[in-house]
């Protein structure tokens, strides 16, 4: 094969074959294809689209450039996992994991770290004194044998051809490709071992797709292209148009992850938890209608045992439960500014977006990989929209590891309330659900 002839072909809006793209692919992860071969070929592919089995078939190439969890032998319960496309003060995989684990499935989860305004999983976790994010293959099969998940962040050896691919498409314009956004989300989920997953695709202010119409393209690629892999999935596009739950930063998100175990978290973010443990629960097979979905969740929340598996994944990973626990309400920078409302009435909006980008100054995000992130900056929210404010009213509370920080996002955070005389219509989070089982 030529690596000219397979970029012509897509060029020219043809298919192509498994064949020609595992060779291609595997050319690029062993330098035999150089980089300006593959970034005429990922232009072409941004302009010309690929099919569904084309995706299904670039995915499968993708997981077969490197190593792959493999979990066959975990035959008692089935693997499942979810998929965000991330938000502003999305924790939802924190206590989504140990409540889908108490509800017998396992989840062998591998997240990722903060990039721009998108919070990283790994982060909120590694504000855990002593929790490590970065297992073996045997201590990830361990853990996730031992207490139904496990956290883990990719390595090198895992799917290689996404790496170099992303590198790629991210100085040639070509991020925004939803065939090739598919392949590289789908690779990674493959990698660590799930057989099926729910997809939480995000649209808004503080998302990667800024409108329903784009999320709704991608749902459905994903949920298509893993029709095509003979796997079951659900996506749903959820409202990211405002932070999620009333607490943004490393380690509040996982203060709040840690109360919402027992259902006592906001009402956003229990929602998304619920609906998508109960996603999870049937594309497993563990249940066969939302009813008896629904009602496991339930019976699981009360019964404490995800708070349990929770405290158990801390010990398991390294991290130190009773110095967690007394951080609970307390780990915060003594560094601190009240943000007051600005008038009386309603909020009736708090940009997402604005919120990220402020927590890029407080040290909560990372403008650049490789950047630092701290654990004691965040931000507590005293009022989220359709609450009601009197003038002069402390609406959140900001921490930064200095003042100086603290002064610098304080314009940006203030200037994301919207403020109303009347109480705003209220967002639905779920817009929609694609269920593909």
């Amino acid at each position: 094969m030529l690596a000219t002839e397979i970029i012509a072909k897509k060029r020219d809006k043809q298919a192509l074959s498994y064949e020609e793209i595992k060779w291609f692919i595997d050319g690029y992860v062993k330098g035999e294809v150089a980089d300006y071969q593959v970034s005429a070929w990922l232009m072409a592919v941004v302009l010309n689209g690929m099919s569904f089995e084309e995706t299904a078939n670039l995915t499968k190439v993708m997981i077969e450039s490197g190593k792959v969890h493999d979990l066959s032998d975990f035959t008692d319960r089935p693997l499942v996992d979810k998929h965000s496309t991330g938000g502003v003060g999305d924790k939802i995989s924190l206590p989504l994991a140990p409540i889908a684990a108490a509800m017998g499935l396992y989840v062998p989860m591998m997240s990722g770290r903060a990039l721009g305004i998108t919070g990283g999983t790994l982060d909120k976790l590694e504000s855990i004194p002593g929790y490590r994010t970065q297992l073996s293959d045997t201590e990830f099969k361990e853990y996730i044998r031992q207490n139904g998940y496990a956290m883990t962040g990719q390595t090198k050896e895992i799917v290689p051809a996404d790496r170099l691919l992303y590198a790629l498409r991210d100085v040639t314009a070509s991020v925004e490709s939803v065939p090739l956004i598919t392949a590289s989300i789908l690779s990674k989920k493959f990698a660590e071992g799930a057989q099926s997953f729910v997809f939480d695709v995000k649209w808004g202010l503080g998302a990667f797709m800024k409108s329903q119409e784009q999320a709704q393209v991608l749902a459905n690629s994903l949920t298509k292209t893993m029709q095509a892999l003979g796997r079951p999935s659900v996506a749903l596009i959820t409202n990211m148009n405002e932070p999620l739950g009333k607490m943004m930063g490393n380690f509040l998100e996982v203060e709040e992850s840690y109360l919402a175990l027992d259902g006592q978290g906001p009402s956003d973010i229990m929602t998304l938890v619920e609906r998508q443990a109960c996603y999870m629960a049937l594309a497993g097979g563990v249940v066969h209608s939302m009813d008896e979905a629904q009602t496991l969740y339930y019976a699981t929340l009360k019964s404490g045992r995800p708070k349990e598996i929770f405290l158990k994944n801390i010990a398991l990973q390294g991290g130190d439960i009773a110095q967690f626990q007394s951080m609970i309400g307390t780990h915060r920078s003594a560094e601190f500014i009240d943000i007051k409302a600005k008038e009386s009435g309603y909020i009736t909006q708090i940009d997402a977006g604005a919120i990220g980008r402020s927590g890029l100054i407080l040290g909560v995000g990372r403008a650049k990989t490789g950047d630092a992130v701290s654990d004691v900056a965040g931000i507590e929210f005293k009022k989220k929209s359709g609450e009601s404010v009197v003038a002069g009213e402390v609406i959140a509370r900001v921490y930064a590891p200095t003042s100086a920080q603290l002064s610098q996002a304080q314009a940006t955070i203030e200037g994301a309330f919207s403020y109303g005389k009347t109480p705003p219509t209220a967002q639905v989070m779920i817009q929609k659900e694609i269920i593909a089982l």
